[in-house]
């Protein structure tokens, strides 16, 4: 587990927070490690009785500090009960959706909402989960440039090329920055890269697929992309971070290293030579694209220690296999 210096940050003992979203993959680490600090703690969701946040039930210290709420992201009065008496909010719920009209309102209302709710409850902090879609979405951005959190992504780039994830993000950011200021919130936000790592709940969330394709067969070459990627746990521990140390303030850029799609499968077959593989990329015409450079120098200044990029793809791997999403091949390392 990363380490960092906890004498200057708050105890998580007497204190209450919610965490919205309570059953998605960051957020589920997220109220893994808070428990374990001595939080108490309420997360909201759809439907706290659907069997998919059965995890949550079970981790250390949940059945003394940890409540599931059913909550309407839309409705104001149902995000105001669980936040009112709250000294933090962790607002992680998002659509992960490339359709507009699926992405816009809950991403821009469901985080005024919450902005507002926690005005109302007078909570000593915000942390917004954002993402580096709102960061680098911009073709004039170069490669060749350390890209920090100073940079946004343009709305009219990401509306031509019809990416409505960053789209709906950076919307959805730029809203939450505005709401925070009108309603006086001290909000700080958080944008990850490719999140992987361990699964805590049962089912496959999106940002894993993108390493199971390459495992299971379904991919028979690799593209000619670069993505950076990020330890969920890393995540969950920089929102952490961010709430607990108080002269924590704007966006914290959460991110590793980035691999080229070749420099991934490269990995891959190195610690799990049994899969198939791709060892081809589909456009041979080209050099390979270099990949962005991002700047995490304002979350390591916090203390904070990230998992090397080899290490997380390796527990990816294995929690897959584990949870049955990848069959097991046979005579396997059991070690990086």
């Amino acid at each position: 587990m990363p380490a960092y210096d906890s004498t200057s940050l708050l105890s998580g003992a007497d204190q209450t927070v919610c965490v919205t979203g309570a059953g998605g993959f960051i957020a589920s680490w997220l109220v893994k490690l808070l428990l374990e600090k001595g939080y108490t703690v309420r997360g909201t969701l759809r439907n706290p009785e659907d069997p998919k946040n059965a995890h949550l039930k079970e981790l250390e210290g949940a059945k003394e500090r940890l409540s599931l709420h059913k909550v309407d992201l839309l409705d104001l009065n149902s995000i105001q009960s669980v936040v009112h008496g709250c000294h933090g909010v962790f607002h992680t719920a998002s659509p992960v959706t490339d359709n507009p009209d699926e992405m816009l309102e809950p991403a821009i209302n469901g985080t005024k909402n919450v902005i507002v709710a926690s005005a109302e409850a007078k909570v000593r902090r915000v942390v917004f989960t954002s993402s580096i879609g709102t960061v680098y979405m911009d073709p004039n951005t170069s490669r060749d440039v350390v890209v920090d959190e100073s940079y946004w992504s343009d709305l009219e780039y990401c509306k031509n090329t019809k990416n409505w994830y960053c789209y709906g993000k950076t919307v959805a950011e730029q809203s939450a920055w505005k709401i925070a200021k009108e309603n006086e919130v001290d909000l700080v936000v958080v944008n990850p890269v490719l999140v992987l790592g361990p699964l805590l709940q049962e089912t496959i969330n999106a940002s894993t697929i993108h390493i199971l394709k390459y495992l299971n067969g379904s991919a028979k070459t690799y593209v000619n992309a670069t993505q950076c990627y990020v330890d969920v746990k890393d995540v969950a521990l920089a929102h952490i971070l961010v709430y607990e140390t108080d002269s924590a303030s704007g966006r914290y850029i959460c991110s590793e290293t980035s691999l080229h799609r070749g420099e991934l499968v490269e990995i891959l077959a190195k610690y799990f030579p049994e899969y198939p593989l791709p060892t081809k990329c589909s456009d041979e015409k080209n050099p390979r694209v270099k990949p962005y450079i991002y700047s995490n120098k304002k979350l390591k200044d916090l203390g904070l220690e990230f998992t090397p990029v080899k290490q997380c793809l390796y527990d990816t791997v294995r929690s897959l296999q584990e949870k049955g999403h990848l069959a097991i091949p046979p005579m396997q390392e059991d070690s990086v």
